[in-house]
């Protein structure tokens, strides 16, 4: 009996890191774009990364929580793939198109239009202006973006991960080489500037999607799904179960991208340095923070998966083998940032110069604050993906309003503000948030029934 559940674990564990894998490094690819770009726009100007920073934090946001609403697809892809139905796969994934365009459509029109909301939240008229640029440009690319993701999450719920890292890794390249050739003009090309930075994520979007369509069509286990045939029958049960599951999912992407996005704000009223400071810590977390998210994607098509085939038991141990996975690589990446800080630190700024001493002090600080949370954030995003894996995202939902507003956001204001301790007290706040979410949502893991 022992010997037989230790090699369900270790086989559950390959099957998981097959998949997280490459997940985890296409996850960590896209991030690194992001960094990129606003390298690129620093090589422009004060002017012009406060104004881009301003469009790509807009643009992201809502990519972001639109991406987690469609990411409905990947639970019931993954179920219907492992009870072998592969018309309710087809089906699925088609609703699944339909619901990026009911979203893309409008919310690509808010983007085009985005300055009359940043001036309605009394951003500054100079910097908007330049931001519009930017804006106009990517709004053309959030509709592919947006498909791309739905046929991201029905590639890697059939258990084909790596052509996704592949095609991210490549789209990660042609964004940088499209970067440097529109905004500076190469190649005979006038210089665009910002806006050359927008139309290269857009050229990226639209070559990631083409690249991915031309997979599916063209991969003998793929094409026999025909997703893209009878496009135009529309399924509202499908596609309401697809909403009742997705948009808790981009409710609890809200709430925990407004967490980090008002600590932010906090650190701004604290001075320049403390913002500094801040930004280095909270962009390496992010950038750990990835890694884990690869995995909590594969933790949710290994128990869908499992609920698919009626296996109760593997699903319940494919999801704490994910918790588990997580929770461990974070702890090393706490660990790193423990014993290093100084030299994590050193990457984005020169420890050297005496005018960033104070900058560097705070930031060291903060990341030995990160390490302690590293294994909770780890625990508590793959936890979330086992619970999505068996279709429970209302619930999590409500967890996280709990816990990173009402635990995080209050202690952390209490004190980082009230009681004088400053940034610490702040991503102390985090800390707790993140520890209260991680244990709330393991233990609903262990106790909802598995249907």
């Amino acid at each position: 009996m022992y010997t037989l559940q230790k090699s369900s674990i270790i086989s559950e564990i390959r099957a998981s890191l097959h998949l997280g894998i490459p997940l985890a490094a296409a996850q960590l690819a896209q991030s690194l774009t992001t960094f990129v770009d606003t390298v690129m726009m620093g090589l422009l100007g004060s002017q012009t990364i406060a104004a881009g920073g301003l469009g790509a934090v807009t643009f992201t946001i809502l990519l972001l929580v639109s991406s987690a609403i469609v990411s409905a697809v990947s639970p019931l892809v993954a179920e219907a793939y492992g009870a072998n139905k592969n018309n309710m796969v087809e089906c699925v994934v088609r609703q699944g198109l339909w619901l990026a365009i009911i979203l893309g459509i409008p919310i690509s029109l808010i983007v085009f239009h985005g300055k009359s909301l940043l001036l309605l939240f009394g951003q500054d008229g100079n910097t908007v202006a330049l931001t519009e640029e930017y804006l106009r440009s990517i709004a053309w690319g959030f509709l592919p973006a947006i498909i791309f993701a739905v046929l991201r999450n029905f590639v890697s719920a059939v258990s084909q991960p790596r052509p996704i890292m592949v095609i991210v890794i490549c789209g990660t390249c042609l964004n940088i080489a499209a970067n440097y050739v529109l905004m500076f003009g190469k190649l005979g090309l006038p210089a665009l500037g910002l806006a050359g930075i927008g139309w290269g994520s857009t050229l990226t979007f639209w070559s990631m999607l083409i690249a991915i369509i031309i997979y599916i069509k063209t991969q003998t286990t793929l094409k026999k799904y025909e997703v893209f045939r009878n496009f135009h029958q529309f399924n509202s049960k499908i596609l309401g179960n697809l909403l009742h599951i997705g948009l808790p999912i981009g409710m609890l992407t809200a709430v925990e991208t407004g967490l980090f996005t008002v600590t932010t704000f906090l650190m701004g009223m604290l001075g320049t340095i403390t913002l500094a400071a801040h930004q280095i810590a909270l962009q390496t977390a992010a950038t750990t923070f990835t890694i884990a998210l690869g995995i909590s994607f594969a933790t949710t098509v290994r128990v869908g998966q499992e609920v698919g085939q009626k296996n109760a038991k593997n699903a319940r141990l494919a999801g704490y083998v994910g918790i588990s996975l997580g929770g461990i690589f974070m702890a090393f990446m706490g660990i790193l940032f423990w014993l290093m800080p100084e030299r994590i630190v050193s990457l984005y700024l020169d420890i050297n110069n005496p005018a960033n001493t104070a900058v560097v002090n705070q930031a060291k600080a903060l990341l030995r604050v990160a390490a302690f949370f590293q294994i909770a954030d780890g625990i508590q995003v793959t936890a979330v993906g086992a619970l999505r894996g068996l279709k429970d995202t209302r619930i999590p939902m409500l967890i996280g309003i709990f816990a990173y507003w009402c635990i995080g956001l209050t202690s952390g204001y209490l004190l980082g503000i009230k009681l004088g301790f400053g940034s610490v007290g702040l991503w102390w706040g985090l800390a707790l948030g993140l520890a209260v979410a991680s244990i709330i949502l393991t233990w609903r893991f262990s106790v909802v029934k598995v249907k």
